[in-house]
């Protein structure tokens, strides 16, 4: 297939439209606006506005510890209900509707012919394919996934994955656009069910759901597990250069040949449980006795909290070494 498509210089971003009022969306656009760009944020009816204010007031308080761009400034966001208006002036298109395969079709089928057809269109899915989601949108080769990772205003990571229809160069010019915006974009190498991060996250998952489920350890008991184990770990290093590293001397090569043998050890249920009513009340229960009286907004304080610690803290440390 011959790209036709020639994008703007990622530099020349001034106008970013980020669609969705949920805490993806607006976590994004609360990041956009922390870094100097002035934000349309699409919401699908003008009452959802005061919550979506209340999030990135909420994450503001975070970016502001991290240190804002100039320029950057609340007054800078503009809502609005007409997406022909939220994208007609857009320099960049953050995508964050509901994960509904039909919805999204149904937007990019009028993002293909509203929007400026030099501007890279981005979807921030955390499961479905773009070459599902641009099936129906007039002009495909702009679109391709720009999946963050929840909070998106203080989380690096944005998965990079084109789909069947995406121009190479408007993966290059994504790539490009979130590095500038301060982002730490992976390009994929395929097009892949969940990713990278999300599949590794729900295979801890699925054994976090069978463990509950046969009573092996509670809701509380698996969360105090990670946050005192290995999670502190995995934020320096990863699982893989963890383990690396844990071999001592002989490095990866001696843990693999000693351990090796464990992985056919019963340690892992690959195939997710049934989630029955039981399962389902057990979690349910498990996060609210673990919650106690905190409510979303001061629970997302503390993570938030706690997430500038440590990226402030990872600032003076020489890992990861890459």
């Amino acid at each position: 297939m011959t790209s036709t498509f020639k994008p703007i210089n990622p530099n020349d971003v001034k106008a970013v439209t980020c669609l969705g009022a949920g805490p993806i969306g607006a976590g994004w656009a609360a990041y956009f606006l922390a870094h100097g760009y002035t934000v349309t944020s699409y919401i699908h009816s003008l009452d959802e506005e005061p919550a979506l204010r209340l999030l990135i007031e909420n994450a503001w308080i975070s970016l502001k510890q991290l240190g804002l761009s100039e320029g950057a400034s609340l007054d800078n966001l503009t809502c609005t209900n007409n997406l022909k208006e939220a994208v007609s002036t857009a320099d960049f298109i953050q995508e964050s509707v509901p994960e509904n395969i039909d919805l999204k079709q149904g937007v990019y089928a009028q993002l293909g012919n509203l929007a400026p057809t030099n501007v890279v269109i981005a979807s921030s899915t955390s499961g479905l394919s773009m070459t599902d989601i641009q099936a129906h949108c007039a002009t495909p080769l702009r679109t391709v996934v720009g999946h963050p990772f929840n909070p998106p205003y203080l989380l690096p990571l944005v998965e990079i994955v084109k789909g069947d229809q995406t121009a190479p160069e408007a993966v290059e010019w994504l790539v490009e656009f979130y590095k500038i915006a301060g982002k730490a974009p992976l390009v994929l190498r395929k097009e892949i069910p969940g990713f990278i991060a999300t599949r590794l996250q729900e295979a801890i998952w699925r054994e976090a759901l069978h463990m509950v489920d046969n009573d092996e350890a509670t809701v509380e008991e698996i969360d105090f597990a990670i946050t005192n184990g290995p999670g502190p770990r995995w934020a320096l290093m990863g699982p893989c250069l963890t383990f690396h590293n844990g071999g001592g001397e002989g490095g990866m090569a001696y843990n693999l040949d000693q351990f090796g043998p464990a992985l056919k050890l019963p340690w892992t249920r690959l195939e997710a449980p049934e989630l029955t009513k039981s399962l389902r009340n057990k979690m349910v229960d498990g996060c609210i006795r673990e919650a106690s009286d905190n409510d979303y907004i001061t629970l997302s304080r503390a993570r938030d909290e706690g997430l500038v610690a440590i990226q402030n803290a990872l600032k003076n440390c020489k890992l990861p070494l890459t």
